[in-house]
Parts: C-alpha cells; structure tokens; sequence
C-alpha cells in the first residue's frame, strides 16, 4: 500500500515560486509512476505532470511546461513540485498521485486521473495578483 502526503501549499503573488512537496509512504516499486493533478473550483481534475521511477521520464501539461519541474528524490521518498512564474490561473487545489503497478503499461504518459489508485489530500495553492 503506499500513501501520499503533500505539503507546502501557499497564497503567493502572480509571477511568485513555490514549491509543493509529495511525501510516499511504501515502496516506490508500488507506485512506479508518481503524478502531479490539480482542481480548481467547479472544475474537473487537471494532470499537470508526471513522472517514472525507472529511468526518471517526466511529462508535463502544455500550460506548465516551462514552468515547472519534478524533483523525485527515492532515497527520500519525495517528489516535489518546483513552480515558477505562477500564474492566476495556477490557483487549485494540487494532488499527488501514484499508478499501481498492477497498472503499469510502461512510458509516463497517464493523463487521466482514473489511471491513478494512490492519492493525497490536496494542498491549496492561491496565486493573488
């Protein structure tokens, strides 16, 4: 089983960084493609970015590439969310979320959440202008 925790959620001002932070509990082997989702109000869960353990392959939306960045650290057993040049749009609530491994087709490209059986409680981040 693997559980996720986020953290470093924020009210930060347009053009501002922030970073968020996924701690993972379990096996990273349990979740070999970690992801970052984020919801806004009355909005559907948006994919932002993702990641594979195994040889370290990101992917990111086209309204962050650019912008931001993973940093996976399996010693640690974190993944961050470095983001820069924040926008208004940015404003949501961000998920960290990890595949099954019973999941696992290969590549990094799962885009939906219901790809996804591991999931954080959310972390707000609020861009102000």
């Amino acid at each position: 089983q693997v559980q996720l925790v986020e953290s470093g959620g924020g009210l930060v001002q347009a053009g501002a960084s922030l970073r968020l932070s996924c701690a993972i509990s379990g096996r990273s082997t349990s979740a070999p493609v970690m992801a970052w989702f984020r919801q806004a109000p009355g909005k559907e869960r948006e994919f932002v970015s993702s990641f594979r353990w195994s040889g370290g392959a990101t992917f990111y939306s086209n309204s962050v590439k650019g912008r931001f960045t993973i940093f996976a650290d399996n010693v640690k057993n974190t993944m961050d969310l470095q983001m820069n040049r924040l926008k208004l749009e940015d404003t949501a609530v961000y998920f960290c979320a990890g595949l099954s491994g019973a999941s696992d087709r290969g590549g990094v490209y799962y885009l939906s959440p219901s790809d996804y059986t591991y999931w954080g409680q959310g972390t707000q981040v609020t861009v102000s202008s």
